[in-house]
């Protein structure tokens, strides 16, 4: 049940931005947060991911549902005793379900967190999209930490291999 708290906090928050800056924004509208690095600027997106495959809604329909239903099969199946693992799963179902959301209601995403990194003007994104890579983030983490593991009791203490 945690981990699906998380993810409607990530939803809520993502739903509650994007409404504000549909509201109190007009489109292309950008405000300097920190000069130069960081603005909120009223973007929308009817594509993925830099803008790929335009205008494509049934195919995120179809891929997005697959994807959320995933998640929830490993939620329920594979995060129990692996809080890392939960966790990650969360973020990105709350990412995933978030992006739904507007792709359902609006035919298009808002987005509107703006940023310049080392004077790369990087592509417009919200707050699913920073769940969905903050959750495959911790998802890297947490096979790496299985790798481990793994190769661990496989080789034991000593570095030799048991069969």
């Amino acid at each position: 049940m945690f981990y699906y708290l998380i993810a409607i906090f990530i939803i809520l928050l993502d739903q509650v931005t994007k409404w504000l800056i549909v509201t109190k924004m007009y489109l292309g509208e950008s405000i300097p947060i920190i000069q130069d690095f960081l603005y909120i600027t009223s973007h929308r997106n009817r594509g993925a991911a830099w803008g790929i495959l335009q205008g494509q809604m049934w195919f995120f329909y179809l891929i997005t549902a697959i994807v959320i239903i995933a998640i929830i099969y490993y939620i329920q199946k594979e995060a129990k005793g692996k809080w890392l693992l939960g966790v990650s799963l969360a973020f990105m179902l709350g990412g995933a379900i978030g992006n739904f959301i507007d792709r359902l209601l609006r035919k298009e995403v808002v987005d509107f967190i703006h940023t310049y990194i080392f004077n790369y003007n990087f592509p417009v994104f919200n707050i699913a999209d920073s769940a969905l890579v903050i959750g495959v983030v911790l998802l890297m983490i947490q096979m790496l930490r299985d790798e481990r593991e793994t190769k661990e009791k496989s080789y034991g203490e000593n570095g030799t291999h048991h069969s």
